[in-house]
């Protein structure tokens, strides 16, 4: 019987008007000038060994707050959190509200973490809370701040301490391990063009997988 050849696939360029094609959330704590922590979601971040590149806007609390104390917490939500990040996204630590967040719906919160619903948990190395209901936590040291011209910043930062919720680390024996994260237990809120999404079923694994 004679098989029937598919369709060839046809490429276009397009013109897309952001490219958040699948990135992880984080939840980024830093420190205000009293003290308090500010919580800022953010969908630009990769990782290099302790290395942890940030994608912050200029016009946000968040930058303001590692110039001057450059530490934070980089808190990674499960996609079970979407609801608690999404009533972060239209508020702004900023006060007065800058005229271009504005107009784009943003309002003042002072606490970030009553408006979401979250618990402020003491870091052990810096000066700026956790997030208790994150299933991972990252404290952070900010190394460099690179200002772009396009209303944006780039902020390298190194990983000094990992905190992460049991349920989720890999079971040696009876043990629960402090060195492997389960990649079957665990599925960051990623961000697809606007839109929330979790993890689908694993499709395999890299060489270099240890587990």
């Amino acid at each position: 019987m004679k098989q029937l050849q598919s369709e060839p696939t046809v490429i276009r360029e397009i013109f897309p008007s952001i490219l958040y094609y699948g990135t992880p959330v984080i939840l980024l704590s830093t420190r205000n000038a009293d003290g308090t922590t500010n919580l800022t979601p953010l969908s630009s971040s990769w990782a290099l060994g302790k290395m942890i590149v940030l994608g912050v806007s200029t016009s946000g609390q968040a930058l303001e707050n590692m110039q001057r104390h450059p530490e934070c917490v980089i808190n990674v939500p499960a996609p079970t959190q979407w609801e608690q990040v999404e009533r972060l996204a239209p508020t702004t630590g900023r006060f007065p509200v800058p005229a271009q967040k504005a107009a784009m719906g943003f309002r003042h919160e002072p606490d970030k973490f009553a408006a979401a619903g979250f618990t402020p948990q003491a870091a052990t190395a810096v000066q700026v809370e956790r997030i208790r209901e994150c299933p991972l936590q990252i404290e952070a040291r900010v190394e460099q701040i690179n200002l772009r011209e396009d209303g944006f910043a780039i902020v390298e930062t190194t990983a000094l301490h990992v905190f992460a919720h049991d349920q989720i680390m890999l079971e040696q024996g009876a043990q629960v391990s402090d060195r492997y994260v389960d990649p079957l237990k665990w599925s960051p809120l990623i961000y697809n063009f606007r839109h929330y999404f979790g993890l689908g079923e694993r499709v395999g694994k890299t060489f270099r997988a240890e587990t």
